[in-house]
């Protein structure tokens, strides 16, 4: 398999999607300037770039959408999206429903999420939660480019508006990506290790962060399952509980705010369904009720540790 960035792979599903459907189009901040290889190919009528308005951006997908086109945008950065949510929560993500079906809004939406450039707290905030928090609307965040692919593919077909949410400090970490026609069905997590005495949760740039915190629970004898959710609504329950069924122990991690994260409805999912499988309690770790510094060293301080992760599994198998 070729060796692609996230960023890369992400450019290659946006190319065979739009080689494959003649109603796929992309447009936002800067895409005919950073993929001109798209504009090469497709021309300007289906790869432009768009003043930096978030609103009439994802105002004018929503209305794209219901006219039958695909469109993929690129709003860059995630907290832009707060100029965004009228489009994409009030109109995208309801009015199939309120138009009882007669309308479908097929739409992707691309923002950069998360610490690892130190671009300051206006650019960098995770919000996932707010939009999977959204009714209508469907939530992706890959930890691999061959998810990037698998998932915008997946995403580009969907006839429901998603939400893409691409780590920053991941966007440029090559990894094997499958050639062809790789999709990545929404709402299935992976299992990227077994294991059988801990099982840690994550998604986005926090995976390979518990990946790491596996290796060092095994020096100590410790077993950690190690899931990545990719889609975070629709959300894998099955294989959540699952795997925390088969260890009993469970710490959800993720970069986003603690407080009201996605963490604490992974706990309550299991805790309605499988308590009487746990032997300790449910243990999350988020990042702080406060925005993200400028400062690299503080911004890096801001999200969940190896050191941490691998403390919480330990305090729960001791």
């Amino acid at each position: 398999m070729p060796t692609q960035t996230p960023y890369e792979a992400i450019g290659v599903a946006i190319a065979e999607e739009m080689r494959r459907d003649a109603t796929v189009l992309m447009f936002g901040e800067g895409v005919a300037t950073k993929r001109y290889d798209l504009v090469s190919e497709f021309g300007g009528a289906r790869v432009r770039n768009t003043p930096l308005a978030e609103a009439i951006i994802a105002g004018t997908a929503a209305g794209a959408a219901a006219t039958g086109l695909r469109p993929v945008i690129d709003l860059l950065f995630a907290p832009f999206l707060c100029y965004a949510m009228d489009a994409l929560v009030n109109s995208a993500g309801k009015l199939r429903y309120l138009s009882g079906g007669q309308f479908s809004f097929p739409l992707v939406a691309l923002a950069m999420t998360g610490g690892g450039w130190g671009v300051g707290a206006q650019h960098n905030q995770n919000i996932e939660a707010w939009f999977v928090h959204s009714p209508g609307l469907k939530v992706v965040m890959p930890s691999t480019a061959a998810d990037c692919k698998g998932l915008l593919k997946a995403a580009i077909r969907d006839d429901n508006p998603v939400l893409f949410f691409i780590d920053l400090a991941l966007l440029h970490q090559p990894g094997e990506v499958p050639e062809g026609d790789h999709v990545v069905p929404l709402g299935r997590a992976a299992v990227r290790r077994p294991g059988s005495d801990v099982t840690l949760i994550s998604y986005g740039k926090t995976l390979p962060v518990c990946l790491a915190a596996a290796d060092a629970l095994a020096e100590s004898g410790v077993a950690a399952e190690v899931i990545d959710l990719r889609s975070l609504k629709p959300l894998d329950e099955e294989a959540i509980l699952t795997s925390v069924r088969k260890t009993g122990r469970l710490v959800v991690v993720h970069e986003a705010a603690r407080l009201a994260g996605l963490g604490a409805e992974i706990a309550a999912l299991v805790a309605e369904n499988a308590f009487a499988a746990l032997k300790g309690p449910v243990l999350r770790l988020g990042g702080p009720d406060a925005p993200a510094a400028a400062s690299y060293p503080l911004e890096q301080a801001y999200a969940p540790s190896i050191a941490d992760i691998a403390a919480a599994a330990k305090s729960l198998c001791s």
